[in-house]
């Protein structure tokens, strides 16, 4: 139909919203208050004015304030604390979401629009090899994150929901004609160890209990409907339904990111050419997530930079780069012998091809002021 999935904005919500979760909401706006060590951008943003406007409101689907922040209440260390149910949400919550997707996007303002769709095909030559002598990159990952359309996010999906879901693209990576892509799909429910094991040995398996989206009620009917599809080479692969309906990750290891983004495009049309995808023209891709909104895309290695990273300044150098530092093993873990994750921040408010070069000429950068240290 080509309608936005926030097309129906205007309406009041008339589903009122029961006392019981208005107090909830209440008592969470309370508990971040009281909490200084509470520094998540859902505290800074959901002031007692915007709760008020908001508590009592609720979307078609039956969504409520609380759905949106009972994550960021829960886990008081949160970086953003709060989470989209569905699409509507993104509007009926404005005054929570949009300061908060400006403070998180660089200034991406609530006037402004994501810009079309650039994977970077035609461009990949740009970006030729890092690290050619492997000095520095361990391995270079990019992914994006799709939602498919017609489906709510994760607290709004229904048991039948995960596993319609699932069928829709279990089809599409068995019809896969690119010898590169063609694979297995591992789903979760009745895997055996052997494979279990595997998988986590490859870094490849996401596991259950993640407290910031078991909060975030991410978690129902586990693990029906969730799965994993990677190439015989193991540098494509996919997951179904862990925090947004997909993510399709390219990876290898060494720094060629132009071989990496090239996979990615490859593997991304292979799906949308079947399965369309949700798409907001403010927003762009919507994602279950505020931080991983319009191009989706995180790119990132993993780096050895032994001397800058212990230099009292390497933070706000990555700052000043728009890069995000974390640790190796994900989201609030530690760097392990000097080796980070370094990636884009931005992903709204560019392109795609934008947000991978951001990484790119950000990680050049260091490795320099890594070889003159």
């Amino acid at each position: 139909s080509g309608t936005s999935p926030l097309e129906h904005q205007d309406q009041p919500a008339t589903m009122s919203v029961d006392a019981a979760t208005i107090k909830k909401i209440e008592d969470g706006y309370a508990k971040l208050q009281a909490a200084p060590e509470c520094h998540s951008l859902l505290k800074k943003y959901l002031t007692k004015p915007v709760m008020d406007q908001l508590k009592d409101k609720k979307t078609k689907l039956g969504a409520t304030l609380l759905d949106v922040i009972q994550s960021g209440v829960a886990n008081l260390d949160s970086g953003v604390g709060v989470y989209a149910p569905d699409a509507e949400a993104y509007t009926l919550f404005k005054p929570l979401f949009d300061p908060l997707i400006q403070d998180y996007h660089n200034g991406f303002r609530p006037d402004q629009k994501q810009p079309a769709t650039d994977l970077g095909e035609g461009k990949t030559h740009l970006l030729p090899d890092l690290d050619p002598e492997g000095k520095f990159i361990n391995s270079t990952r990019v992914r994006c994150g799709r939602s498919l359309e017609g489906y709510p996010f994760n607290p709004c999906l229904t048991e039948a929901n995960y596993l319609e879901m699932e069928g829709k693209v279990k089809k599409i990576f068995d019809n896969i004609k690119d010898g590169e892509l063609q694979g297995t799909y591992y789903p979760l429910d009745g895997m055996t160890k052997e494979v279990q094991n595997q998988l986590i040995a490859d870094h490849f398996l996401f596991k259950e209990g993640d407290r910031f989206l078991q909060h975030a009620n991410a978690c129902r009917y586990w693990p029906k409907g969730r799965g994993i599809f990677h190439n015989k080479d193991k540098t494509f692969l996919v997951w179904c339904n862990e925090e947004d309906h997909l993510r399709i990750i390219s990876m290898q290891n060494g720094g060629n990111v132009g071989q990496v983004l090239e996979r990615l495009i490859k593997g991304v049309k292979t799906i949308q050419a079947q399965a369309p995808f949700s798409r907001d023209e403010r927003l762009g891709w919507l994602t279950f997530c505020p931080s991983n909104l319009g191009t989706t895309v995180r790119a990132s290695v993993h780096i050895r930079l032994p001397k800058i990273s212990a230099k009292p300044d390497f933070k706000s150098i990555c700052d000043g780069l728009k890069l995000q530092i974390r640790g190796i093993h994900g989201e609030h873990s530690d760097s392990e012998g000097g080796v980070y994750d370094i990636s884009n921040k931005a992903r709204l408010g560019l392109t795609e091809f934008e947000a991978v070069k951001q990484m790119y000429d950000g990680v050049k950068h260091l490795i320099e002021l890594e070889k003159k240290a």
